[in-house]
């Protein structure tokens, strides 16, 4: 017998119908965007290795240890994308967007890849949802950013996550703090790697989880008590702009985010229901990336969502299942006259956008209101030679139980169906 073969390991699958909520949430953390008028984007799923190791900083577990990367039959260095930014800004500088109206306003989905240690919430393929906003630099702007990913969250019903907030400085107060922080962090018991990183970028160990390592940064100096006139101008504003958007936040001085491109605004969601792995979101400025990139000295913005992690939070507090069912109306066909009309029906409802399917196979009636009950379709219609012959159908409601009798032609069924005093099918 031929052994089965599975998934690698830290990949999840999303069969139905676990399936359904996936992409519920998935259209639920972009739909803020679209509204908002942020462009789709639709980005390769491997790059050149230099434009992670440029643009995301080589300092960075992700960089050092986290990527996926191979030599292709070019002799060339890919890498799977770790992470959305880079490639959007590299897209920009390809595609002369920026040479267009400013700022660019974009949103993307779908996988990305890291070599992690697989845990419930952590996944070597993680999907998430990012939007990117480059050539302002305005406050407004970023509290608009943040308000997308914030009323994305509550438009799912969730409740207990918590925004953190904070600036990380620009590259006039940034560099001043960096000695004062290394001056600090050369007082501390670190181990030899750590001492590597501090050189590197001694904000990274402040991100440094382990216990014995946070107990000595208790009086670590922090960027927030170092921002200069116009840091500090622009973090105020940009807290006014989000208490004008509805949006609450804590101020979280401590924030390290895990990617070195970021500056001032710098924010994450977490939820306290999803245990070592909280984060389901965050972003930041990241003021000076397209000019590492080589492209022109704009400033951008933009988050990373997790969808893997919002449905977690979302099962967690209760909300799902967001999608019962699939299908509008379920076809019970008997007899090859039946089924020839029903297969004619399905079409031009399916035109009509009635969504429908029908029982297969010459199933039993018995076998066919059970996979309707799978399908947890709201409706079933059922023909046989009787219903035929009298041009009409019988309808159930699977919810009621009441069961009618209607002409079998899509006009009827539709006039039915979205009457005014019935709720959407689904």
């Amino acid at each position: 017998m031929v052994s089965a073969i599975n998934a690698p390991k830290g990949v999840p699958d999303y069969p139905p119908p676990r399936s359904r909520d996936f992409l519920y949430v998935r259209q639920a953390l972009a739909e803020p965007a679209t509204r908002a008028g942020y462009e789709y984007i639709e980005l390769p799923i491997f790059e050149s290795t230099d434009l992670f190791i440029r643009g995301v900083g080589e300092s960075t577990d992700v960089v050092s240890k986290e990527m996926y990367t191979f030599t292709d039959r070019g002799d060339r260095s890919i890498t799977l994308r770790p992470e959305g930014t880079a490639g959007v800004i590299r897209a920009i500088i390809e595609n002369r967007l920026d040479k267009g109206p400013l700022p660019v306003k974009l949103w993307y989905a779908g996988p990305f890849f890291r070599a992690e240690r697989p845990q419930q919430g952590r996944y070597r393929q993680l999907q998430q949802v990012g939007v990117e906003v480059v050539g302002s630099d305005d406050p407004a702007t970023d509290a608009e950013v943040i308000s997308l990913a914030y009323h994305g969250f509550t438009s799912l019903g969730l409740q207990r996550f918590v925004l953190n907030l904070t600036s990380l400085g620009c590259s006039t107060c940034r560099p001043p703090y960096r000695l004062i922080l290394q001056e600090f962090l050369g007082t501390c018991d670190l181990d030899q790697e750590t001492r590597e990183r501090a050189a590197l970028n001694p904000l990274r160990v402040l991100d440094d989880k382990r216990e014995t390592v946070q107990a000595q940064l208790t009086h670590a100096p922090l960027m927030i008590d170092f921002l200069c006139l116009d840091c500090a101008e622009h973090y105020a504003s940009v807290r006014s702009y989000l208490s004008a958007s509805g949006v609450q936040w804590q101020e979280n001085p401590r924030l390290v985010r895990g990617l070195d491109y970021y500056t001032r605004t710098t924010f994450e969601f977490v939820h306290p229901d999803l245990g070592a792995q909280s984060g389901i979101g965050g972003g930041g400025r990241y003021d000076g990336l397209m000019a590492d990139l080589g492209g022109a000295s704009l400033s951008g913005i933009g988050f990373g969502l997790g969808t893997d992690r919002t449905l977690l939070a979302c099962e967690a507090e209760g909300l799902t299942p967001f999608v019962r069912g699939i299908i509008d109306i379920y076809f019970i066909a008997i007899g090859e006259p039946a089924r020839l009309h029903t297969v004619a029906l399905m079409q031009s409802l399916r035109t009509q956008g009635i969504s429908c399917d029908m029982s297969f196979d010459s199933r039993s009636l018995k076998s066919a209101m059970k996979n309707a009950d799978r399908l947890a379709a709201p409706f079933v219609a059922i023909l046989g030679d009787h219903e035929m012959q009298s041009n009409s159908l019988q309808l159930k409601n699977m919810t009621t139980g009441e069961q009618e009798v209607l002409p079998s032609t899509s006009q009827a069924l539709i006039g039915h169906l979205l009457s005014p005093d019935r709720k959407a099918l689904r």
